[in-house]
């Protein structure tokens, strides 16, 4: 289907409507920044032929309004989280793209957003990595390898015990406060056993994982652009997250009767 100079019709701006609403969906859903996610939605709908689009964000939902020929229609989206995606916050970017250049028509656009699905590392290569990484930075703390081992097992059993708490769509809270006692429950035992010169460092190294980094950047990108209320919601759930992976590791240390930080 391809846009001329002529008035769009209802249907084909309703179309339009629903593509841009789709494209920043999906981006808000998989981790954009709010300035991203109005750009790239604001952007697809005028390559596709609207006069005028306007969007207005939320922390789980955003509200779409396309202009033409002095004829308004208004979309809502709820935007549940999908996880930080950046390779479908990358093909979105694409789409859009192709659509100013004009590569892409109405059609071209519906077809390519369909076929966007998002790659997933293989779980175990993810464990491992995960694993490796945490390790790694017991090691530049100044952890001995019996030290680097015990981390490397800890962090690699709290990963897959997150895959599998997400894998049954628990809360991210519920996920993030066990992972964090799984963790720390078998970091812990480097510290009853005394395994290693510094078995401290296993219990801090291996809850790395858990730090929300992403959403808090996002939450400080958000804030400084001007989206206060998206920013403190962001910084409000990765603030949550924090206290949950807090009371995790509490409890498993409680559980141990030992405390890394004395």
């Amino acid at each position: 289907m391809q846009v001329g100079e002529a008035p769009l019709t209802e249907p084909v701006q309703r179309e339009i409507s629903r593509l841009a609403a789709s494209a920043g969906q999906r981006l808000l859903q998989h981790g954009a920044e709010s300035t991203l996610v109005m750009d790239v939605t604001r952007r697809l709908g005028l390559a596709l032929g609207a006069d005028s689009v306007e969007v207005s964000l939320s922390a789980s939902s955003m509200v779409i309004t396309t202009l033409s020929s002095e004829r308004c229609i208004t979309t809502t989206r709820r935007c549940q989280d999908r996880g930080i995606n950046m390779q479908v916050v990358t093909e979105i970017q694409r789409v859009c793209i192709l659509a100013e250049r004009g590569m892409l028509d109405i059609d071209g656009v519906h077809q390519r957003l369909e076929q966007i699905q998002p790659l997933r590392y293989n779980r175990w290569l993810v464990i491992f990595m995960i694993g490796l990484s945490c390790a790694c930075f017991s090691r530049l703390a100044g952890g001995d390898w019996p030290v680097f081992a015990l981390t490397f097992v800890a962090s690699a059993v709290g990963m897959f015990v997150r895959q599998e708490i997400a894998h049954c769509h628990f809360n991210p809270l519920l996920n993030f406060g066990v992972t964090a006692f799984v963790t720390t429950l078998i970091s812990g035992f480097g510290q009853v056993y005394q395994i290693g010169e510094t078995p401290f460092l296993a219990m801090a190294s291996s809850v790395l994982m858990l730090v929300p980094g992403f959403p808090l950047i996002n939450a400080v990108s958000d804030m400084v652009k001007g989206f206060a209320n998206m920013g403190i919601a962001r910084w409000t759930m990765a603030t949550l997250l924090t206290l949950s992976t807090s009371m995790g590791i509490v409890a498993a240390m409680n559980v141990l009767g030992v405390w890394g930080w004395l």
